[in-house]
């Protein structure tokens, strides 16, 4: 006799940055990765709140890349030009996190279930796990494998808002029941949760392979 299980999730969803992605995790830490000295940025509190709203708008698509380092460039009051702003920016993305792949893989062959992404990004980022525009191969292909790739700056909304849940299972068919999330902030997967979904924070500093893995087991879905 078979065992039902306790939940109905049939698409394990992942976010990129911080579960099968490496990011900087700092102002500090990208100025050193893109070999650029770290300057103090002035108006700590307002310039941040402006760089916050900078950022969103750029996240859901509504600014260009260039627009994104020029203004973002702005409110460092020429600390750091467009440029400066723009190498890193694209130092932000480090290298995939070790097993991440390989559990993909595994999870694509499990019949009853789906995979998927759900990422705040943006255009820049995105265009780095496709192939290269000289047929190269892309920078971080692991989302490839995904089935069900959905990015803040495609649907025009960003986590942890609902209606980014909503959008997703509206474009993916599933219901929120359906669903397990794997995020790295604790605020997304708050929203998550509020949206009816089943959501698993991840350490970024550890092994975050592992970790979904135990997940995926103690929910008996490997």
């Amino acid at each position: 006799m078979t065992t039902k299980q306790p939940h109905d999730i049939r698409a394990v969803v992942f976010d990129w940055g911080g579960v099968i992605l490496r990011i900087c995790r700092s102002w500090e830490e990208g100025c050193r990765r893109a070999g650029i000295e770290h300057r103090t940025r002035p108006g700590a509190d307002a310039m941040d709140l402006e760089r916050r709203r900078i950022n969103n708008l750029y996240q859901t698509g509504r600014i260009d890349c260039d627009t994104f380092f020029r203004d973002i460039a702005a409110t460092t009051q020429g600390v750091y030009t467009p440029e400066e702003i723009r190498r890193v920016h694209d130092a932000w993305l480090i290298h995939e996190y070790a097993g991440v792949r390989d559990l993909i893989l595994e999870l694509n062959q499990i019949a009853s279930l789906q995979t998927g992404l759900l990422s705040n990004t943006s255009h820049r980022h995105w265009l780095r796990h496709l192939p290269g525009r000289d047929g190269g191969p892309p920078d971080f292909p692991t989302i490839g494998l995904l089935t069900h790739k959905h990015a803040s700056h495609l649907l025009g909304l960003a986590k942890p808002d609902a209606e980014i849940h909503r959008a997703f299972e509206q474009e993916s068919g599933f219901r929120p029941a359906n669903i397990l999330f794997f995020d790295d902030l604790p605020e997304n997967i708050a929203g998550a949760r509020a949206a009816g979904w089943h959501a698993h924070q991840v350490d970024h500093t550890g092994d975050t392979a592992a970790q979904m893995r135990a997940a995926l087991r103690d929910l008996r879905l490997i």
